[in-house]
């Protein structure tokens, strides 16, 4: 991927996002992604050669060292950072098909057609969906890695000193990690940053929930008021029907037939 279709699609994501989506992206993409290709990389690049533990015993190095790194930082984070991108990129995919349909539909029935998305890059139907599933998934996601993160790592932090018994190490061997002040302040950065990121989607989720039942509360409010209306409408148009009716009666010399007591007793001389 080049950096010109990079840029076009960080372009189209900022474009169809909230202002809190917005903030969110920058922070990743500023603050997450230029800080683990410039500076992530290149702290734990050393941490296999570096690890030395005080035994000779072959092979024991390679195994205490997989026994305390199961998942390396960086492959953990790489692996965080592209799932909780991908869900921006499917936006992204849903309005291009929303203006591919759009287009198509034109092409079809033409101008006087209609259009099927008066705009389509308004998060309204299944594009809303869409774009509260990747919030919820993206904060799914980086409280999930916070979690993972914290049970392999307790307190996100790393020891000068580990001590290790694991075979084909004879007894418990001291091994010690390198750079350790620097790597903790790289992962409480991260991971600091990850949670700012949770909190951005959520704060972004709760706004959207909102704002669309506040809308919804509006149309029903239309649409009741709007009802009320034709029903005082119509029972105004009754009343000045029986107030005509009335004056007419009034201004002749015949009277309006009244109901006899007994209609039984009336149809039958009627019928007769």
């Amino acid at each position: 991927m080049n950096w010109a279709m990079f840029e076009g699609l960080l372009s189209g994501v900022n474009k169809y996002s909230t202002a809190f989506g917005r903030i969110w992206l920058s922070l990743v993409f500023i603050f997450r992604v230029l800080v683990y290709l410039v500076t992530a990389e290149r702290v734990w690049s050393d941490d296999h050669k570096d690890f030395n533990c005080d035994s000779r015993q072959p092979g024991c190095s390679n195994a205490c060292f997989d026994e305390f790194f199961p998942v390396s930082h960086v492959r953990l984070w790489a692996l965080q950072l592209i799932l909780v991108t991908c869900p921006s990129l499917l936006v992204v995919m849903h309005v291009a098909y929303r203006k591919s349909q759009e287009e198509k539909h034109r092409e079809i029935a033409g101008d006087e057609g209609g259009r099927l998305y008066p705009n389509p890059g308004k998060k309204r139907g299944g594009l809303w969906w869409t774009y509260v599933c990747s919030l919820v998934f993206k904060a799914g996601v980086d409280l999930a890695f916070l979690y993972l993160f914290h049970a392999l790592y307790p307190k996100y932090t790393l020891p000068r000193i580990v001590r290790c018994q694991v075979a084909p190490c004879t007894n418990t061997v001291n091994c010690f990690i390198s750079k350790t002040s620097e790597k903790n302040i790289f992962t409480l950065f991260m991971v600091i940053t990850a949670a700012i990121c949770v909190l951005l989607n959520l704060v972004e989720l709760v706004y959207l929930v909102n704002k669309r039942c506040r809308e919804c509360l509006a149309a029903r409010k239309a649409r009741t008021e709007d009802l009320n209306h034709r029903l005082d409408w119509t029972s105004s148009n009754r009343q000045d029907d029986l107030l005509t009716g009335d004056l007419i009666f009034l201004g002749s010399d015949n009277h309006p037939p009244l109901l006899p007591d007994h209609p039984q007793d009336y149809m039958k001389k009627t019928i007769l």
